[in-house]
């Protein structure tokens, strides 16, 4: 079931935008990352006119993200990096898909499947270079590159890529960084000496393709600039936001100063004022934690919401302005007429702006649009 009073826009002229934002910014090929259904946007429709904006890769976290793409008929290459041994990896061999192998057991389940297919499994190597996450130790690494050699000779896997991510590229300059490109240079001469040629290295992040250029090797991964947010904060490189997420006022209530308002009268009013009800709330992806903080646009100006946040709704405190049942309201956008923008929202609630999109309720409908509107896309997910 989807929101009546709520939708999210998606802006694909933007997301093409930012494609080429990006590209004018590195000679490597550019990955889009369209995981967690790319970042609350959509995938397929984002997928697409990434593609389409000169995007060349595909980079989602689980095997049922990469499945699905090729479900929808997507051919484009596509990494899927997140796995345990026990992943059924015959699916994505038989369906083209490049596999990451962060250790010996990941990569032997691998060749096993590739075995049962009948056909070369495509496998990224990934290293461990400072985050503590996925990726080989690199203790463990000489293992692990000896022995896709060996199966490479063997024809059950090709190595198609060596892989690391960054930490803390959002911080130009950081030693963090630095430290990390030595250990990946490493991993690779020590790839090398295991007999290993693989066509692509990747590295660099969204905040990396502007903050880093020495991390690019030959393809950038690129999440967060792709819909518009800017990795580096106190950076602009033109990226447009994609999403806008509104909504209407559902009811409208003048009450007198001392009024308690939602849950444990966490906020009274100081004044007579009108509140404004908005059907949304956590969970639709509103952060309980923004409240008393966190602004929306209604009536061309900034008003707070008040009181605790609710599941299904909030309230805002909209002063002396005339107000009215069905009056649009823009929670979060571009920006460019005042209203909030994800950033904004991600502060409020001390977090990135990442959670914020991902975490936009199944209820909210995602409306696809281009600046052609007779070739409109919709959708709800």
């Amino acid at each position: 079931m989807t929101h009546d009073l709520a939708q999210a826009e998606v802006d694909l002229t933007a997301v093409a935008h930012n494609v080429g934002v990006i590209a004018a910014h590195t000679s490597a090929a550019v990955m889009a990352v369209v995981k967690a259904d790319a970042f609350g946007h959509g995938m397929l429709p984002v997928a697409r006119a990434a593609l389409a904006a000169g995007a060349t890769w595909l980079g989602v976290a689980t095997a049922g993200e990469a499945l699905a793409l090729r479900a929808a008929g997507v051919r484009a290459p596509v990494l899927s990096w997140l796995h345990s041994p026990r992943t059924d990896f015959a699916e994505l061999i038989a369906a083209d898909v490049d596999v990451s192998v962060p250790s010996v057991p990941h990569l032997d389940a691998v060749a096993t499947a590739a075995h049962h297919v009948g056909r070369p499994a495509q496998v990224h190597l990934k290293i461990d270079t400072g985050m503590a996450r996925n990726g080989a130790d690199p203790a463990e690494w000489p293992q692990l590159v000896t022995r896709a050699a060996t199966l490479e000779r063997a024809g059950l896997v090709r190595v198609h890529g060596i892989w690391s991510h960054l930490y803390e590229a959002d911080r130009p300059g950081s030693p963090g960084t630095t430290a990390q490109q030595d250990a990946f240079a490493s991993a690779l001469i020590r790839a090398m000496a295991a007999g290993l040629r693989p066509p692509l290295r990747h590295l660099a992040n969204s905040a990396a393709v502007f903050s880093s250029p020495s991390t690019h090797y030959d393809l950038v991964r690129t999440g967060l600039a792709l819909y518009g947010v800017e990795p580096v904060p106190g950076r602009e490189h033109g990226l447009r936001p994609a999403l806008t997420l509104t909504t209407e006022v559902a009811t409208v209530r003048r009450v007198p100063a001392g009024t308690g308002v939602s849950y444990h009268h966490a906020y009274k009013t100081s004044r007579p004022t009108t509140l404004a009800l908005l059907p949304l709330g956590f969970g639709d992806g509103l952060p309980r934690v923004t409240a008393g903080r966190a602004e929306v646009l209604l009536g061309g100006r900034r008003c707070r919401i008040v009181g605790r946040i609710c599941m299904d709704q909030c309230v805002v405190d909209a002063g002396d302005l005339p107000v009215a049942a069905g009056d649009p309201v823009t929670v979060f956008g571009p920006g460019e007429l005042g209203e909030p923008t994800v950033a904004d929202w991600a502060g409020w609630a001390g977090t990135n702006p990442h959670e914020i999109l991902t975490g936009l309720g199944a209820r909210i409908a995602r409306h696809h649009r281009s600046h052609d509107r007779t070739r409109q896309l919709t959708g709800r997910h």
